[in-house]
């Protein structure tokens, strides 16, 4: 190897080394960063401590008070739990600071590598999560680290659900009874699919509950007696098809903000750290209505031409009425429920006949 040969293989082992040295300090600078943040994090969890444990303690004696002016229990009684409550308080602080002190010891000893390998030992890692149970957390869905999952509370006055409603769909016609309407009762019906917040009015009752949320509503008519409906300068009719039409269907999608003053027994379910008010096989009412807007609507004919089946769609032709608000409402047994609801607008803006849209089925609240 000549001396030429030789000098530029040291040049680049030297900035090869050059490189790989700088890469490293700045991948130890960013785990020094992370371990100071994460010090930071547990030394602030640090100061809640004792906080959360006086809440909860709080939480207690307030239930034993209540046992004692019941007489349920004797003051000797009540003494001697307020006082092991205390004691489980302050047994509980100075446990969780030990287990915070020595998660951040292990950080300074060993770097923020340490707190890596230690989340996969204790089978932390990504999750997705929807409901729950009594060691998880609060939140319907959750996605994360299972580390982050927050704690339960001790009470919890709003929950959440997913709601799913379906069943037959028509509109009440001025004049008419609803079996005469042009809308045929076989083949017209609605969904409902939203999200919804349950939150107890009361501090120490659940019998009254004020349920609120958002949804998408699909309401669908099928149109009777070979007729579509017509947009004549912005008036709305019914007319009948130059065609022999095998189906002619009608649909609104609406978004809409439901809330309902919702009430009804519950069971308290009192745990050592928490208290819960189920409603599950409890007879629930709920009374109230929605206001949205209109998103879209749908005309779609099938029918067939010259032996040729075609199928024509016409979207947002109809000028439907796009503030929608109404009255809803549902009779439930746990989480099965009978629901109607009746838009309180108009179906269209300028419609020859007065008509606004009903729909009664079933209502799931899959809490």
């Amino acid at each position: 190897m000549n001396t030429i040969t030789r000098l530029l293989v040291f040049l680049i082992l030297i900035l090869s080394f050059a490189t790989i040295q700088g890469q490293t300090k700045e991948l130890d600078s960013i785990k020094v960063a992370k371990m100071n943040d994460k010090i930071s994090d547990l030394e602030e969890d640090r100061t809640k401590i004792e906080e959360q444990e006086k809440s909860i303690l709080k939480l207690k004696i307030s239930k034993i008070n209540k046992r004692l002016d019941s007489k349920e229990i004797t003051a000797e009684e009540a003494e001697n739990l307020k006082k092991e409550a205390a004691k489980t308080a302050a047994l509980n602080i100075e446990n969780r600071r030990e287990i915070i002190d020595q998660k951040i010891a292990l950080l300074q000893r060993n770097g923020y590598d340490a707190y890596q390998y230690k989340r996969v030992d204790e089978g932390n890692r990504l999750i997705l999560r929807i409901g729950g149970d009594e060691s998880t957390s609060e939140s319907f869905i959750y996605v994360g680290d299972r580390a982050d999952d927050k704690p339960r509370k001790y009470d919890r006055r709003t929950t959440e659900d997913i709601v799913f409603a379906f069943g037959f769909n028509n509109t009440l016609t001025d004049g008419q009874d609803l079996e005469d309407s042009p809308y045929k009762l076989g083949g017209s019906g609605f969904i409902e699919l939203g999200y919804a917040w349950k939150t107890r009015i009361f501090e120490n009752t659940n019998f009254w509950r004020l349920k609120y949320g958002f949804s998408m509503q699909w309401n669908k008519l099928k149109i009777k007696d070979n007729n579509y409906l017509v947009n004549t300068d912005g008036n709305i009719s019914l007319q009948e098809y130059p065609l022999d039409a095998d189906k002619i269907k009608f649909r609104t999608t609406n978004l809409v903000i439901p809330m309902h003053l919702e009430f009804g027994p519950s069971k308290k379910i009192e745990k050592e750290d928490y208290f819960r008010y189920s409603t599950f096989k409890k007879l629930k009412v709920g009374l109230g209505g929605y206001a949205g807007l209109n998103i879209g609507n749908m005309q779609k004919i099938k029918y067939k031409e010259d032996g040729e089946r075609e199928k024509d769609k016409q979207r947002d032709q109809l000028e439907v009425s796009e503030f929608i608000y109404g009255l809803s409402g549902y009779v439930a047994l746990g989480n099965v429920a009978l629901y109607v609801k009746y838009d309180l607008n108009p179906l269209f803006k300028n419609q020859v006949v007065d008509q606004n849209n009903i729909s009664v089925g079933l209502r799931f609240d899959m809490d």
